[in-house]
């Protein structure tokens, strides 16, 4: 049975809370590497917060520093590049995977040490994802750490790693299947999704699908497979 090709629009359109989303693929000529993330807040502390470039990186930030309440989860770099490899992940295991791969462990590996965040009721997932571009080539893989049916005493650890992508072919992973107390956690295999060569075009689609009142901000980056040159944009709702 193959895999269905969602429309990310409409996929982000029929959601109101995905949460925090990772996207990663080709674009459809080919020749660019592209990763997306972006995230959304239902309280005010989730939604204080805004993108700034950080080195070849991104990190949060508080818009209005003296509204943050509490900065264990929503402060950190959700992108990081360590030579060939870009990051991407929903939280400090940004630093985790950045770390112990510079130590020469795996994606899985270093993945291994970490689980879900300790937001009871919700135990939000935590979604990374890896580019890695290397001889004219490009592969990535993604990952989900959630907690078992809801119930934290078991952390289920999926990867799922793509060779020699397709171009215009991507995959989509997020947090949360909907809205709900608690948020119900991702399910299945990230979603596969189209990738169009203009990087504008794409940034908008996403910005404008996402659900006005929930969205916070977004990143996407085009990285050139020949080169390793990358253009970013960085889209927040707090200006």
């Amino acid at each position: 049975m193959s895999l269905e090709k969602i429309s990310l629009e409409q996929r982000l359109k029929e959601n109101s809370y995905p949460g925090r989303g990772i996207v990663i693929g080709r674009s459809a000529d080919g020749k660019h590497a592209v990763t997306a993330y972006f995230i959304m807040g239902r309280s005010e502390n989730s939604r204080n917060r805004i993108f700034v470039e950080d080195g070849e990186g991104i990190r949060t930030q508080a818009f209005d520093e003296s509204k943050l309440s509490d900065p264990s989860l929503i402060i950190y770099a959700p992108v990081r590049v360590l030579g060939n490899k870009t990051i991407v992940t929903n939280g400090d295991q940004t630093d985790t995977i950045y770390e112990l791969m510079d130590k020469q462990q795996t994606f899985e590996q270093a993945l291994r040490t970490r689980e879900f965040e300790p937001d009871a009721p919700n135990y939000t997932p935590r979604i990374s994802g890896i580019l890695h571009l290397g001889d004219g080539n490009f592969n990535y893989a993604m990952s989900i750490l959630k907690s078992n049916q809801g119930n934290p005493d078991s952390c289920n650890r999926y990867t799922f790693s793509y060779t020699n992508p397709a171009a215009g072919e991507g995959r989509f992973i997020h947090t949360y299947m909907g809205d709900g107390n608690p948020l119900p956690s991702f399910e299945g295999e990230p979603e596969l999704v189209d990738i169009p060569d203009d990087m504008d075009a794409f940034t908008e689609l996403l910005w404008n699908s996402l659900n006005e009142e929930n969205k916070v901000s977004l990143f996407v980056r085009y990285i050139d497979i020949e080169t390793g040159e990358y253009q970013s944009k960085i889209v927040n709702k707090n200006k």
